[in-house]
């Protein structure tokens, strides 16, 4: 029997361990961004302070996401994960397309008081950096086939103007317009938009 060479036996747990170890900085980074986009913003958000708050040096801030791109496209992923929007699939029960829509958006209106903070942070930052608004239109995308389910079923009125209403319904900033500045609360902000998808086009 031959005998085994020294070390050879721990190079696979060694080399596991170090993709462990830099699998979990890569995740401290993430979340010492996020945690800024929430607080400060994207835009105010510097690698030093994010380094600072990970406990690591600038350049393994630099080594994992060398791009800003990548950072923005991991803290978004990372975000979503922790405030996954609510669930729409049981609105494909519901026949009345008002009915429908007025569930939506008490649901998603919910959702965007609870997290305003970070979402408000983002649309003010996304005008400064084209990243973070590529990020953030990849996870726009998700809302068609909400609008799609959501324009099912209504007559009379002009199809394309209905879908735009509902389409802005949808759209945080109209959230933030109805109910930070014209001092809506949400089931008022819910119930005009969904006279307006209802009036639209006649």
């Amino acid at each position: 029997m031959s005998a085994k060479t020294p070390g050879k036996g721990r190079r696979p747990y060694e080399k596991r361990r170090r993709a462990e170890q830099e699998q979990a900085t890569r995740e401290r980074i993430t979340a010492a961004a996020v945690e800024l986009h929430g607080t400060v913003g994207p835009a105010a958000t510097t690698v030093s302070e994010v380094a600072k708050l990970a406990g690591v040096q600038r350049a393994t801030v630099y080594r994992h996401f060398p791009d800003a791109d990548d950072l923005f496209e991991a803290c978004s992923s990372h975000w979503a994960d922790a405030h996954p929007p609510p669930d729409m699939a049981p609105l494909a029960e519901i026949e009345d397309p008002r009915t429908r829509l007025a569930a939506a958006l008490a649901g998603l209106y919910a959702y965007y008081r609870e997290n305003e903070t970070m979402l408000s942070n983002v649309f003010r930052d996304m005008p400064r950096l084209p990243g973070l608004a590529a990020a953030t239109a990849r996870r726009r995308a998700g809302f068609e086939a909400l609008e799609q389910l959501l324009g099912h079923g209504w007559e009379g009125g002009d199809p394309e103007l209905r879908a735009a209403a509902i389409s802005l319904a949808l759209d945080y900033r109209a959230w933030e317009l109805l109910v930070r500045e014209r001092g809506l609360d949400d089931a008022g902000a819910a119930a005009l938009m969904v006279a307006a998808a209802t009036c639209a086009g006649r």
